[in-house]
Protein backbone atom coordinates (compact mmCIF):
# COMPACT_ATOMS: atom_id res chain seq x y z
CA UNK A 1 0.00 0.00 0.00
CA UNK A 2 1.58 3.25 -0.96
CA UNK A 3 1.45 6.08 1.31
CA UNK A 4 0.55 9.68 0.54
CA UNK A 5 3.15 12.37 1.77
CA UNK A 6 1.46 15.71 2.15
CA UNK A 7 3.96 18.21 0.31
CA UNK A 8 3.80 22.02 -0.08
CA UNK A 9 2.24 23.55 -2.70
CA UNK A 10 4.50 25.57 -5.25
CA UNK A 11 1.41 28.10 -5.43
CA UNK A 12 2.24 28.47 -1.82
CA UNK A 13 6.20 30.32 -2.75
CA UNK A 14 5.59 34.05 -2.93
CA UNK A 15 2.24 34.25 -0.27
CA UNK A 16 2.56 36.98 1.98
CA UNK A 17 4.85 39.21 -0.12
CA UNK A 18 2.67 42.24 -1.62
CA UNK A 19 5.18 42.21 -4.21
CA UNK A 20 6.54 39.03 -5.12
CA UNK A 21 9.91 40.06 -5.24
CA UNK A 22 9.16 43.13 -7.78
CA UNK A 23 10.35 46.02 -5.35
CA UNK A 24 7.14 48.62 -5.38
CA UNK A 25 3.60 48.00 -5.72
CA UNK A 26 3.55 47.64 -9.39
CA UNK A 27 6.77 46.62 -9.95
CA UNK A 28 6.82 44.40 -13.69
CA UNK A 29 3.35 45.31 -14.19
CA UNK A 30 4.23 48.26 -16.99
CA UNK A 31 6.67 49.69 -19.07
CA UNK A 32 8.22 51.48 -16.83
CA UNK A 33 10.35 48.11 -15.79
CA UNK A 34 11.77 47.93 -19.49
CA UNK A 35 14.23 50.39 -18.90
CA UNK A 36 13.43 52.27 -22.23
CA UNK A 37 12.87 50.99 -25.81
CA UNK A 38 15.91 49.65 -27.74
CA UNK A 39 19.24 51.22 -26.82
CA UNK A 40 18.12 53.88 -24.30
CA UNK A 41 20.06 54.07 -21.24
CA UNK A 42 23.19 52.76 -23.40
CA UNK A 43 24.94 55.68 -21.75
CA UNK A 44 23.13 55.59 -18.53
CA UNK A 45 21.37 52.69 -16.63
CA UNK A 46 22.63 49.98 -19.15
CA UNK A 47 26.34 51.21 -19.61
CA UNK A 48 27.66 47.56 -17.56
CA UNK A 49 25.92 45.89 -20.78
CA UNK A 50 27.12 48.27 -23.16
CA UNK A 51 31.05 47.74 -21.99
CA UNK A 52 30.05 44.09 -21.70
CA UNK A 53 28.70 43.58 -25.03
CA UNK A 54 29.69 46.09 -27.61
CA UNK A 55 32.72 48.04 -25.96
CA UNK A 56 33.45 50.42 -28.78
CA UNK A 57 29.49 51.39 -29.12
CA UNK A 58 30.61 55.27 -27.81
CA UNK A 59 33.54 57.27 -29.09
CA UNK A 60 35.79 58.48 -32.09
CA UNK A 61 37.18 55.90 -34.38
CA UNK A 62 39.90 56.81 -36.90
CA UNK A 63 39.00 59.46 -39.48
CA UNK A 64 37.86 60.50 -43.05
CA UNK A 65 40.50 62.72 -45.04
CA UNK A 66 38.75 65.10 -47.02
CA UNK A 67 38.40 63.77 -50.98
CA UNK A 68 39.78 66.95 -52.22
CA UNK A 69 43.42 66.22 -50.12
CA UNK A 70 43.76 62.32 -51.81
CA UNK A 71 45.24 62.17 -54.97
CA UNK A 72 45.08 59.14 -56.93
CA UNK A 73 47.70 58.15 -59.34
CA UNK A 74 46.73 55.93 -62.78
CA UNK A 75 49.80 53.50 -62.32
CA UNK A 76 51.49 51.31 -65.52
CA UNK A 77 54.43 49.06 -64.85
CA UNK A 78 57.74 49.62 -67.02
CA UNK A 79 57.60 46.15 -68.09
CA UNK A 80 53.41 46.57 -69.57
CA UNK A 81 54.86 49.61 -71.23
CA UNK A 82 57.96 47.37 -73.01
CA UNK A 83 55.58 45.15 -73.94
CA UNK A 84 53.13 47.58 -75.66
CA UNK A 85 55.44 49.94 -76.92
CA UNK A 86 54.20 50.12 -80.27
CA UNK A 87 50.43 50.42 -79.62
CA UNK A 88 51.93 53.23 -77.38
CA UNK A 89 54.06 55.32 -79.12
CA UNK A 90 53.10 58.38 -80.53
CA UNK A 91 56.10 59.11 -82.72
CA UNK A 92 59.79 58.38 -82.93
CA UNK A 93 63.12 59.95 -82.02
CA UNK A 94 66.33 59.06 -82.78
CA UNK A 95 65.81 55.74 -81.93
CA UNK A 96 63.88 56.05 -78.91
CA UNK A 97 59.99 55.47 -78.92
CA UNK A 98 58.04 58.44 -77.12
CA UNK A 99 55.46 57.15 -75.39
CA UNK A 100 53.42 60.23 -73.71
CA UNK A 101 51.26 58.22 -70.82
CA UNK A 102 49.30 61.58 -70.13
CA UNK A 103 47.54 61.13 -73.09
CA UNK A 104 46.86 57.25 -72.43
CA UNK A 105 45.60 58.03 -68.45
CA UNK A 106 48.52 57.51 -66.78
CA UNK A 107 50.15 59.39 -64.40
CA UNK A 108 52.68 57.45 -62.63
CA UNK A 109 55.30 54.64 -63.80
CA UNK A 110 56.68 51.80 -61.54
CA UNK A 111 59.61 49.75 -61.51
CA UNK A 112 58.02 46.04 -62.24
CA UNK A 113 59.54 43.92 -65.43
CA UNK A 114 62.29 44.28 -67.86
CA UNK A 115 62.93 46.94 -70.26
CA UNK A 116 64.38 45.51 -73.38
CA UNK A 117 64.08 48.68 -75.85
CA UNK A 118 65.49 52.30 -75.33
CA UNK A 119 62.09 54.28 -74.39
CA UNK A 120 61.52 57.48 -74.00
CA UNK A 121 58.96 57.96 -71.63
CA UNK A 122 57.00 61.09 -70.49
CA UNK A 123 54.86 60.69 -67.08
CA UNK A 124 54.00 63.19 -64.06
CA UNK A 125 55.78 60.85 -61.94
CA UNK A 126 58.49 57.77 -62.06
CA UNK A 127 59.58 55.92 -58.96
CA UNK A 128 63.30 55.44 -58.53
CA UNK A 129 63.30 51.63 -59.78
CA UNK A 130 61.35 52.54 -63.20
CA UNK A 131 63.84 55.19 -63.93
CA UNK A 132 67.34 53.38 -63.23
CA UNK A 133 65.32 50.44 -65.76
CA UNK A 134 64.42 52.85 -68.32
CA UNK A 135 67.85 54.64 -68.21
CA UNK A 136 69.35 51.85 -68.12
CA UNK A 137 67.74 50.28 -71.19
CA UNK A 138 69.38 53.25 -73.11
CA UNK A 139 65.96 55.64 -72.90
CA UNK A 140 64.89 58.85 -70.98
CA UNK A 141 62.52 60.01 -68.80
CA UNK A 142 60.80 62.86 -68.96
CA UNK A 143 58.36 65.13 -66.92
CA UNK A 144 55.84 67.59 -67.61
CA UNK A 145 57.03 71.01 -66.32
CA UNK A 146 54.05 72.96 -64.04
Amino acid sequence: MVTVIRRRKKVRKMRGSRTHGYGQIGGHRSKGQRGGKGQTGGHKHHWVQTIKNDPNYFGKHGFIRYKGLVTTHETINVGEIDQNAEKLSTEKQEKLLVIDLHKHGYTKVLGTGKVTKPLLVKAEIFSEKAKEKIEKAGGKTVTPKK
